[in-house]
């Protein structure tokens, strides 16, 4: 039992630690969208947007993968619950 609430937990960190670095990956898009602009530098306008769209998916990415998770979880106590 101790196992799996370590397995959770740990589980749990990777989750937050995914959507923090999508998060940052946006606001460093944010940023450099900002900048481009500022100093009319398309390239880095670009790169702005394009991070911005990577910081998204990792959010995404990590959302459906926590979903899954709990999915996952949920079939394993219905299968101990059978057993």
């Amino acid at each position: 039992m101790i196992s799996e609430n370590n397995k959770k937990e740990e589980q749990s960190e990777h989750t937050v630690r995914d959507r923090l670095s999508g998060f940052g990956q946006k606001v460093i898009g944010e940023i450099e969208t900002v900048g481009g602009i500022l100093t009319g530098d398309p390239a880095t306008r670009a790169e702005g947007e394009y991070n911005i769209e990577v910081g998204e998916l990792r959010e995404d990415i990590a959302e459906d993968l926590e979903r899954s998770r709990r999915e996952d979880a949920g079939e394993e106590r219905k299968n101990d619950e059978r057993s």
